[in-house]
């Protein structure tokens, strides 16, 4: 028997999933509403962050999953949790290799979109992603730890344009890689693969649309969390959740 579910808290330590709603980040989203509302307006106080953050040993696996419940030897049902899991990918990066799932796996990492001409979010997005790099390099947590940028301009963005940006932006580039690759890929990966948004549009600044957001993706290539990505608090809060799944 199957049943699928659309957020789930994380597992204790008995191992035992408990199953929440049915709508995807339901859970995800009315957290992030309160903890959000609770703030605005207060700058962090030192310390106040981690403190939130030591108070939970676990984090949330998000995304669709399935709980398939098996009959022991006793005929009693046990349930088995099969967490959401990334969809594999393979595209370029800022030499012209070929980057895929599997130089990540067994790693943890960090995840955007992004594109090297916009004019807007992007800039302060993938500074904070530099200063990401320099927290986990304090810590001698980079290279356990690594970031992957998507280009969302994949006509324009070629591997020499996204080695000048990464250099520009004092990338370590042994372990964060910038990719490029065939558009509707790229776009099919940030909305399925990490339910984040990438698109072309008229409208928006620079000719994209993308998300703000940054995702966090585990050793076993489950989504653990989002984060805004311009802002320096969620850069911290997603610091201290890195060092959560380290200790996982």
């Amino acid at each position: 028997m199957k049943i699928n579910n659309w957020c789930t808290t994380a597992c204790g330590n008995s191992g035992k999933p408990v199953v929440a709603c049915r709508t995807i980040f339901f859970c995800w989203i009315a957290a992030t509403v309160v903890f959000v509302s609770c703030n605005i307006g207060n700058e962090k106080l030192p310390g106040t962050v981690e403190v939130l953050k030591q108070e939970s040993q676990t984090l949330p696996y998000l995304g669709q999953h399935d709980v398939e419940f098996k009959a022991g030897e006793n005929g009693v049902l046990t349930p088995d949790t099969a967490y959401y899991t990334i969809t594999k990918f393979v595209f370029t990066n800022q030499y012209g290799k070929e980057i895929s799932h599997r130089d990540y796996e067994g790693k943890i990492y960090v995840t955007d979109f992004f594109f090297t001409t916009c004019p807007s979010i992007c800039p302060v997005m993938s500074a904070q992603l530099a200063r990401l790099q320099d927290l986990l390099k304090k810590e001698n947590h980079w290279g356990e730890v690594k970031i992957l940028s998507h280009t969302v301009d994949p006509t324009h963005d070629t591997p020499e344009v996204l080695k000048v940006y990464a250099e520009k932006l004092g990338a370590d580039l042994q372990h964060w890689n910038f990719v490029t690759g065939k558009a509707e890929e790229i776009y099919t990966q940030a909305q399925q693969g990490y339910f984040l948004t990438a698109m072309p549009s008229d409208t928006a600044a620079g000719g994209f649309f993308h998300s703000d957001m940054v995702a966090l993706v585990d050793r076993n290539s489950h989504l653990r969390g989002f984060y805004d990505g311009t802002s320096t608090r969620e850069i911290d809060s997603l610091f201290i959740d890195i060092k959560t799944l380290l200790n996982e």
